[in-house]
């Protein structure tokens, strides 16, 4: 059973925000909705392999923590778990078959929650839906998430 803050996702924006029930208290989802949005919304840190959309390296770039990204709370996670997905990497990523494997690797990373909670990996679709826009669907359990993202080369 899922457990969490209710999130609002808004289209024209292309961001969450907290819901608020009648009551004006925070709103409980009991899907697991909210966790698929926060396992692709937030940007999980690069690996030391990973060459960086800017086209900067460590040997070019100076030393700084923000050059990789990642979630500020990994850093208490006693377990070295990871938050979120390395799908920022694919910002000037060319229309190629790799970059569609690529995102649909890195998104089964940041599911990979989805295994230990529900004992089913989530199903994950990727595809072009347009020269730079790679579409995907996401479902765990009966609850399935469409969204998609802009890559430009």
């Amino acid at each position: 059973m899922f457990l969490d803050l209710a999130l609002r996702y808004d289209r024209d924006a292309r961001r969450c925000d907290l819901v608020l029930g009648d009551d004006y208290d925070l709103a409980i989802d009991e899907t697991p909705i909210p966790a698929i949005l926060m396992s692709v919304g937030l940007d999980r840190r690069a690996a030391p392999d990973d060459p960086l959309p800017e086209g900067r390296s460590q040997f070019l770039a100076p030393a700084s923590f923000s050059e990789r990204r990642g979630c500020a709370g990994d850093a208490l996670d006693p377990y070295g778990n990871l938050t979120g997905c390395r799908l920022w990497l694919l910002d000037r990523a060319k229309r190629t078959e790799t970059t569609r494997q690529l995102c649909e690797f890195w998104l089964s990373e940041s599911l990979a929650w989805a295994k230990k909670e529900t004992g089913e990996p989530a199903e994950i679709e990727v595809e072009w839906l347009g020269p730079d826009i790679l579409g995907y669907r996401v479902q765990v359990q009966d609850a399935s998430v469409m969204l998609s993202r802009r890559v430009e080369a």
